[in-house]
């Protein structure tokens, strides 16, 4: 893996926020809105989340495994690779390229008990191992992600900051749930995710802020992302992501 994030594939691979926020036309023609496209991968978010529980992997393999959902996104359409089945295949591929390789039985046993009622998600090995070549293709076999977690970590030791670091790792985990890391350095991404802490908690951090010298209008604009996400998460969530996902072809 590339030590240095500004020679990756990663940073070369950074998007603007309306290459990412694209609804493909086979989604479009099922009545797939931006907003419902953004919940579904919220869901597939958590999904993976929960299911790295059960197969007990590190919290990186988590993280590689959502951004390489998101990047399928990027060019892929809903209605084509299913999300169900992607989000596992994801994890399965991130497992492998983070060292941490969970086998796909135990994969599609998990699914099972975490819906055991619900046909949907009920997947055998061979679908896992066929969507992985799919998600290599979609993913041009780029598997190089950055996350903020490193950066967090060493900012919240500079700034003197310790006691917050359980507080903004939570913030960075949300994060996940939107496609941040898809469009933002991941250094940045930490810095935000310290200054919405840091406001929360009343820590004075302009002159540290000052010291680093970044554009603070980036930081700020990406603490706002944050924050309007939270904002936007309050309303009926569980009732809007269920009509979203009503939206998605049943399987055949």
């Amino acid at each position: 893996m590339a030590a240095n994030f500004w020679t990756s594939t990663h940073y070369k691979q950074l998007l603007e926020p309306e290459e990412v926020d694209v609804v493909q036309q086979l989604d479009r023609d099922r009545g797939i809105t931006l907003e419902d496209f953004k919940l579904v991968k919220m869901h597939m978010s958590n999904y993976i989340t929960k299911l790295a529980q059960f197969v007990k992997v590190r919290q990186r393999v988590v993280a590689t495994a959502i951004t390489y959902m998101r990047r399928v996104y990027v060019s892929k359409c809903l209605t084509e690779y299913d999300p169900r089945l992607v989000a596992p295949t994801c994890l399965y591929l991130a497992a492998k390229a983070e060292e941490s390789t969970v086998q796909a039985r135990l994969l599609v046993f998990y699914i099972k008990k975490m819906y055991p009622d619900d046909t949907r998600y009920r997947f055998e090995i061979k679908d896992i191992l066929e969507m992985e070549m799919k998600v290599l293709e979609a993913l041009n076999y780029y598997l190089v992600v950055f996350h903020p977690y490193r950066s967090l970590t060493q900012f919240h030791e500079d700034a003197g900051m310790m006691d917050l670091m359980q507080f903004t790792w939570g913030i960075v985990n949300d994060t996940y749930k939107m496609d941040l890391i898809l469009i933002h350095p991941p250094h940045l991404i930490a810095l935000a995710c310290i200054y919405i802490a840091s406001v929360s908690k009343d820590k004075d951090t302009i002159a540290w802020f000052e010291e680093l010298r970044v554009d603070m209008n980036v930081v700020k604009n990406i603490s706002m992302e944050i924050l309007d996400f939270y904002d936007s998460m309050r309303n009926d969530i569980e009732e809007r992501i269920g009509v979203a996902l009503s939206k998605l072809p049943p399987r055949a």
